[in-house]
């Protein structure tokens, strides 16, 4: 099994900074923009994103919002490990509301599926896009594209993308791993 550096510390912060402007340029004050971060790895890059725009960008108020999708997935109750829910939180109204949703990676498309699905519950946005980190392009199952994306990685066969955040694995690093 090996591993590369896909992106360093210094490259991911590039690419949030990108992003972050891109969702200035179609969001501006975000007055009726939503950002969900996918639950449970899309909420660094959402808490992140959230962060340079306010203090980098001056946006004074954004609505950012947790989603969890383990109930939604198509793949609940097929494999031998149980999976375990984390918690939603979007305490706003997604009614009429730009909805982004942020995840790290997107890969075969059914966590999307799932969060179309799930964000129902809680109203129905305006519109939705999808920001994602990492867009492994050969992968989808469904027809799901970003609208915002920040590196465009093409792994086959048996390789992974793996995101670590300081907030949670001691370090911002993305590698890819050959398994």
């Amino acid at each position: 099994m090996g591993q590369k550096v896909l992106l360093s510390e210094k490259e991911i912060n590039i690419i949030l900074h990108r992003l972050a402007c891109q969702l200035l340029e179609s969001h501006l004050d975000f007055k009726d923009t939503a950002l969900i971060g996918i639950q449970p790895r899309g909420i660094f890059v959402a808490q992140r994103l959230t962060k340079i725009l306010k203090e980098e960008y001056g946006v004074k108020h954004i609505d950012l919002g947790f989603l969890d999708i383990t109930f939604y997935r198509d793949d609940f109750r097929r494999g031998d490990k149980t999976l375990e829910a984390t918690k939603t939180k979007i305490d706003f109204l997604v009614e009429d509301k730009k909805v982004v949703f942020v995840d790290d990676v997107l890969y075969t498309g059914r966590s999307i599926r799932a969060a179309l699905t799930a964000i129902q519950s809680f109203g129905r946005p305006s519109e939705i896009e999808l920001l994602t980190l990492i867009d492994r392009r050969f992968s989808r199952h469904l027809p799901i594209q970003p609208n915002y994306r920040g590196r465009q990685v093409d792994a086959i066969n048996n390789e992974k993308v793996k995101v670590m955040w300081k907030e949670n694995d001691g370090e911002d690093v993305i590698y890819l791993i050959n398994t």
